[in-house]
């Protein structure tokens, strides 16, 4: 009997240290939770101006799943011109690609810090991937507002209903 009440002992410290020290959550509890969804991209802001490489109404979607894994995708805003041939030239290829972001990976949130984290495992940069930090803050209407931790740019998201 006296191991029993050892062993539940042992485990409701192990419970309290690790919901104080969990910090860092999957999805499925709190903010984590609200995030799950598809997301349309509203506005992008650069040092409060709209941002010069992606234009004043670039489009994209951002995704979250409850497994924890999301995807991302950044279009700029105006005329794409189609490649002349079959395989673009090289201008063809960087101008298709400048402003364009497109990464997938596993999501964590700590909502402590008010940060979500894309552990990005894929990038259409192929030197990008390392994680990347966004602070997040909810916005009235469903929305959701994403900043990089190393600048002041601002990505608005929409819920897609």
């Amino acid at each position: 009997m006296r191991n029993i009440r050892i062993a539940l002992v042992g485990l409701a410290i192990i419970g309290v240290v690790a919901s104080l020290s969990g910090q860092t959550r999957a999805p499925g509890a709190g903010d984590a939770k609200r995030f799950v969804g598809t997301w349309r991209l509203v506005e992008t802001r650069t040092d409060g101006k709209p941002d010069p490489v992606r234009g004043l109404n670039p489009t994209g979607l951002i995704y979250y799943d409850a497994t924890g894994h999301m995807a991302a995708q950044i279009m700029p805003a105006g005329v794409r011109r189609a490649f002349a041939g079959i395989a673009p030239t090289p201008d063809e290829a960087q101008a298709a690609l400048r402003g364009y972001t497109a990464y997938f990976g596993t999501y964590t949130v700590d909502e402590r810090a008010r940060t979500v984290t894309h552990h990005r495992q894929g990038n259409i940069n192929p030197g990008a991937l390392k994680e990347v930090v966004r602070r997040y803050e909810f916005l009235p209407g469903d929305r959701v507002s994403l900043r990089p931790m190393e600048n002041q740019n601002q990505l608005i998201w929409e819920r897609v209903k």
